[in-house]
């Protein structure tokens, strides 16, 4: 396997060899395979144990061997304990859920902070088999069906081709110690119950289903290259705008290909969305209709779907200071500055001059509430915010981010829009005010 091993390295992730590496190590025969695999190569590893303190003196058991293979092999080793029971009740999962993200957010965490390029797991062929098995039986599209992927940014796994058998002849062959996890036993866990009661079955069926297996992925993986390229041949162009606030899909390019809810899907499902029907549905939908995510919005635009993040900025009120302590004011959508000014230069939807004397301090910034209203400046008579926002032909969107700006309980501006007409400049004015928005 040792040469096998060095093979795979050298043609296909070379650039192991001159990184700074960090394995996840159990302690299981997978992960200590892995580690004297890397170290017969002289490859440059340190190793990551995590301790989850889940089987009280196994747990601990299981780290004093990491600390004496480091010891025996002359290599680095960092440990971290977690009480993983008290991060999966607080985050509402499930106990292999925390420890998922509980050791993937410290292998980053270490990664950052001590320079190491990669880390390596022990991810092998049954892990990948067992991995395609969960998402098919829970429901997944074409990148769930491809398995665990070799290289996912930092994160390697250069045991996939091998399978729990050669891992376990080799260990055999080279006298390698490793710990038994009691837990890998049991069946409540739904990959335990793949493992020990589904997987043999098929295998008993199929000699070759491992290798029937990696041939069925490099073709599902083939496939994914062609639907990439067609979704990206799609989106060019059907975006027609993207700024740091939303980006303005175009409708008509989803409603010229054969099966738009194919392509719905592609395009949006890496940002959270399910409700595929309720997707598909916005495209016919009237203007202000949504679909939600847990981290996204779709919003029906007339002739465009507006997709933006959802926030969690509430209709804040802002104060902004007396002028005459602080002359410019931070805020999350740009930064206000005040000046006095001797005389109107050219406006813009980003600059206003209003009379300083008129206004009353500190003047507050806040969302549209229901009922605003304001006297747009070049008009005569009030007019409500909403009949304004619907007169500009705003989006739900737009409507949401934006801002007034008030003195007292009277807006002044319609930030980077309009000004209120009883705060202009006029002949009896004796201070002007410059207000300007970047």
């Amino acid at each position: 396997m040792l040469k096998q091993f060095k093979n795979h390295i050298e043609n296909h992730l070379s650039f192991l060899k001159q990184g700074k590496l960090l394995i996840a190590i159990s302690g299981g025969i997978d992960s200590v395979v892995l580690t004297h695999l890397c170290y017969q190569l002289d490859l440059n590893v340190a190793l990551a144990h995590c301790n989850f303190k889940l089987r009280d003196l196994e747990s601990e058991a299981d780290e004093d061997f990491v600390l004496e293979l480091a010891d025996s092999l002359e290599l680095e080793a960092f440990v971290q304990g977690f009480d993983t029971m008290e991060y999966a009740e607080l985050n509402k999962c499930s106990i292999q859920m925390a420890a998922r993200e509980l050791r993937y957010s410290w292998f980053s965490e270490l990664s950052a902070e001590l320079g190491f390029d990669y880390v390596l797991t022990a991810h092998h062929a049954d892990d990948n088999l067992e991995t395609v098995l969960i998402n098919f039986t829970r429901g997944t599209g074409l990148d769930g069906l491809t398995g665990i992927p070799m290289v996912n940014d930092i994160f390697v796994r250069p045991l996939l081709p091998f399978s729990s058998s050669d891992i376990e002849t080799f260990a055999k062959e080279q006298h390698i110690k490793w710990r038994e996890d009691s837990s890998n036993k049991s069946v409540k866990y739904l990959r335990n119950k793949l493992r020990h009661d589904v997987i043999p079955i098929l295998k008993e069926i199929n000699p070759s289903l491992l290798q029937s297996f990696k041939s069925t992925v490099d073709h599902l993986e083939a496939t994914a290259d062609i639907v990439e390229e067609s979704t990206n041949a799609v989106l060019k162009r059907a975006i027609e705008t993207m700024d740091d606030d939303k980006i303005v899909f175009k409708i008509s390019e989803f409603k010229k290909v054969n099966n738009p809810k194919a392509y719905l899907y592609e395009v949006f499902k890496p940002y959270g969305f399910t409700e595929w029907n309720d997707v598909l549905k916005l495209l016919d939908a009237e203007t202000g209709k949504q679909v939600y995510s847990p981290t996204h919005r779709l919003i029906k635009n007339r002739a465009h779907l507006l997709l933006s993040e959802i926030s969690l900025e509430t209709n804040a009120v802002f104060s902004v200071l007396d002028l005459n302590y602080e002359k410019q004011v931070q805020t999350s959508f740009g930064t206000l500055f005040f000046d006095e000014a001797d005389a109107i230069l050219a406006t813009s939807s980003n600059l206003i001059f209003v009379d300083h004397d008129k206004l009353e301090f500190p003047l507050t910034i806040r969302k549209y509430a229901p009922g605003d209203v304001f006297y747009p400046l070049g008009m005569t008579g009030k007019k409500k915010i909403s009949k304004y926002f619907k007169d500009e032909k705003l989006s739900l969107l737009e409507k949401e981010n934006t801002w007034l700006l008030l003195s007292g309980n009277d807006i002044v501006w319609v930030l980077n829009r309009r000004a209120d007409n009883r705060f202009r400049v006029t002949e009896h004015t004796k201070r002007i005010l410059k207000i300007e928005l970047k």
